[in-house]
């Protein structure tokens, strides 16, 4: 979680639920089954939710498990030379994260004004991350030194404002006294920075974390992660500093807060050019954020960083042995637990490396935010590996209005014509369709699908172990009788089955015919079961074909209750925070839940069933598909609001599916229609598809 103009955890929580998005309630208010939504039976009935820790405590014991393994091998580091090693190791891995990186290209600068003031001047700065992407950014020049001095490049954390926020132009002002020039730049999707301005030049999306969101999930898709694009900014406006003659090459910092602390520490990992950093308020442990079900930005979440036994730290490592202090507080939501175990590590690597005295950990009272102790801690650390000053204490500074930092004319680069992100999204999203096989055989399809969502091998020889529920009383469901089934998928998972027939079964389920239906769910299987009327005419049209429904882990049965109270729909709740963890992971959510789908179907194979129909509405299409696509024991296939590719979100600037339906890098290797062709061989049905925006697509 990043800093806004609200510092209270709990308020930015409430402030991400009730803005939301509006393009999101495109999706999420059809959860469940809304052709019937206001009807008696489901007033009267709260969905079942059983086990609403369980996918929680899985993803702990996960990371908790990568955390273990990383923390043996780097006590295995115990001289100069393996901790050396340790470095170089952690600056490939950091690249898989992050890379490939683009061609450096023109930065095209241009200074639209000066600003001056009595110790010091700003100018404001616009230059060219990439062609047509526009950063703007002030520089912050002192008067009356001799040239070069030492740069420091500022990164600015979650504020509407960007660099003009209060406590960043204070820093940024405050080194400026001192003697540092100073480059800080706007990220994007905020100060004058938007990406989904509308008329007024106000973000119609959200500024800062839901513009990072929006823009980041969708970018999954074409092997882009946002984190990466933000890292680019700040490399580039390295380039830039590097660029003035005012600047000594030998002596340039990175220091910012929040999201700017997320910033500090990404680019001490992907860039040696840093002589000194100093990121506050972020740094702490993948552990403890997972464990304390603090959502993060997508920014903050690199893909295959837990896989490849990353931490935040490590992050930092990558530029050891380079003085660096960690800026804490004590009253953090980002866990001071994490960011003293953080320090340790780097403590013990420094010390190997024979600097020990330049890794430095200060904990300043109070909550989250650049507060002036911690800035005069970082001018402190600064002035010690440049000698530029002796200030103990943060100068008196002049807070100016935001207008007076702009850059651009009315505040926004969409006036000069900056290319968004998302349109460099759906530039690659065809490029790659363009070099996509136009058709598959199912071998290859099979293959690629294996492939895109990770999945593991399973046993083959053995059905699933499961459990039996005791009955409840009656839920108005279609059948009269119901049975519980938990399905063991993997250890710590299991897929909830509900068998409804005509008979009370206290026992284990039997195949009273050679054919079986299973309904995968959207959202919840206890409401659907009541209220949509696809399961009815399903079921009207084969009554005497026994009849089951999956909950695939994180929905329904498994609806996690985590994060905040009720977040499970919002942008920033329970089921981005799981997606986002399965990313880190490797380990795309979709594919866990088509494994789900598949060890059932495994399940179904040992009670007694040679063919399966596969029936399936909206986010449960998707991993229904895909299981589709790989069982041979599916022989029919029914699918209602299936998206209907993820090329046309890619290529959209508006969507509503979350994060948890997306596969990442999917539009390298193939697309949803090819699996649809796929299942035309297995008399796919397809039922009102939904496009990008969660809606029916035209005839």
């Amino acid at each position: 979680m990043s800093q806004i103009s609200q510092p209270s955890r709990a308020s930015w929580f409430h402030f991400a639920s009730s803005a939301g998005l509006a393009v999101m309630a495109l999706l999420l208010t059809p959860a469940l089954g809304s052709e019937r939504a206001g009807s008696s039976r489901s007033a009267a009935l709260t969905p079942l939710n059983r086990f609403p820790r369980m996918v929680q405590e899985y993803f702990v014991a996960q990371v908790r498990q990568v955390e273990e393994q990383a923390e043996q091998r780097r006590e295995t580091i115990k001289s100069r030379r393996a901790a050396t090693a340790y470095v170089h190791d952690v600056q490939d891995k950091i690249q898989q994260c992050f890379g490939p990186w683009p061609e450096k290209t023109p930065l095209n600068p241009r200074t639209t004004g000066v600003v001056e003031r009595d110790q010091y001047k700003i100018e404001k700065v616009i230059f060219e991350s990439r062609p047509g992407f526009l950063v703007t950014a002030d520089l912050y020049l002192p008067k009356g030194r001799s040239f070069p001095l030492p740069g420091v490049v500022g990164t600015c954390g979650h504020s509407d404002t960007g660099k003009a926020y209060e406590s960043y132009q204070s820093f940024a002002q405050g080194l400026a006294r001192l003697g540092y020039v100073v480059l800080i730049f706007d990220p994007l999707g905020q100060g004058e920075r938007l990406q989904y301005p509308n008329e007024k030049l106000k973000s119609r999306i959200g500024v800062g974390v839901r513009e990072h969101l929006y823009a980041g999930n969708q970018q999954f898709l074409v092997s882009e992660f946002v984190g990466a694009w933000r890292a680019w900014d700040g490399i580039r406006a390295l380039d830039y500093l590097l660029t003035r003659p005012e600047v000594d090459p030998k002596r340039v910092g990175v220091t910012g807060c929040s999201g700017g602390g997320t910033m500090t520490t990404w680019l001490c990992g992907v860039d040696r050019r840093w002589t000194m950093a100093a990121p506050s308020c972020f740094v702490t442990t993948f552990r403890r954020n997972c464990e304390n079900e603090l959502p993060a930005d997508t920014e903050q979440c690199p893909p295959r960083a837990l896989a490849l036994g990353l931490d935040h730290s490590d992050f930092l490592a990558a530029l050891a042995p380079k003085p660096i202090v960690l800026l804490t507080k004590e009253g953090d939501y980002f866990d001071r637990r994490g960011s003293e175990q953080a320090y340790e590590r780097l403590r013990r690597l420094y010390k190997l490396l024979g600097d020990e005295e330049d890794i430095s950990l200060f904990v300043e009272a109070g909550g989250h935010g650049y507060t002036p102790k911690s800035r005069e801690a970082m001018y402190r650390w600064f002035n010690r590996a440049t000698h530029i000053s002796n200030a103990q204490t943060e100068p008196n500074l002049t807070i100016e209005k935001d207008q007076t930092l702009w850059c651009a004319p009315k505040g926004q680069v969409c006036e000069l014509n900056s290319k968004p992100i998302y349109a460099f999204t759906a530039e690659k999203a065809k490029a790659l369709a363009a070099q996509r096989p136009k058709e598959f055989t199912l071998p290859q399809l099979r293959r690629q699908v294996r492939a895109l969502l990770h999945l593991p091998v399973a046993e083959k020889s053995s059905a699933p172990d499961y459990r039996i529920l005791r009955n409840w009383r009656s839920r108005g469901y279609p059948k009269p009788r119901w049975t519980t089934y938990l399905v063991e998928t993997e250890p710590g998972i299991q897929a909830v089955v509900y068998r409804l027939g005509t008979e009370q079964l206290l026992a284990r389920p039997h195949a009273s015919t050679q054919r079986a239906i299973l309904y995968v769910a959207h959202q919840s299987s206890d409401a659907e079961l009541r209220d949509e009327p696809l399961v009815r005419e399903i079921i009207k049209a084969d009554p005497d074909t026994d009849f089951y429904t999956v909950d695939v882990r994180g929905i329904g049965e498994s609806r996690p209750d985590t994060c905040d109270e009720d977040s499970f729909l919002s942008l920033y709740g329970s089921d981005y925070f799981y997606a986002i963890h399965s990313i880190m992971l490797d380990r795309p959510y979709v594919g866990q839940k088509t494994y789900d789908v598949l060890r059932v179907l495994d399940w179904l194979g040992g009670i007694g069933y040679d063919e399966v129909h596969v029936v399936a509405k909206g986010w449960g299409a998707l991993p229904a598909t895909f299981a589709s696509v790989l069982s041979d024991r599916v022989k029919q296939v029914t699918l209602k609001n299936a998206l209907t590719s993820y090329q046309e979100i890619a290529e959209s600037t508006d969507y509503a599916w979350p994060l948890s339906t997306f596969v990442p890098n999917i539009l390298s290797a193939f697309d949803l229609p090819d699996c649809y062709q796929a299942l035309q061989a297995k008399n796919l049905h397809q039922v009102d598809p939904w496009g990008p925006e969660a809606k029916p697509v035209a005839n």
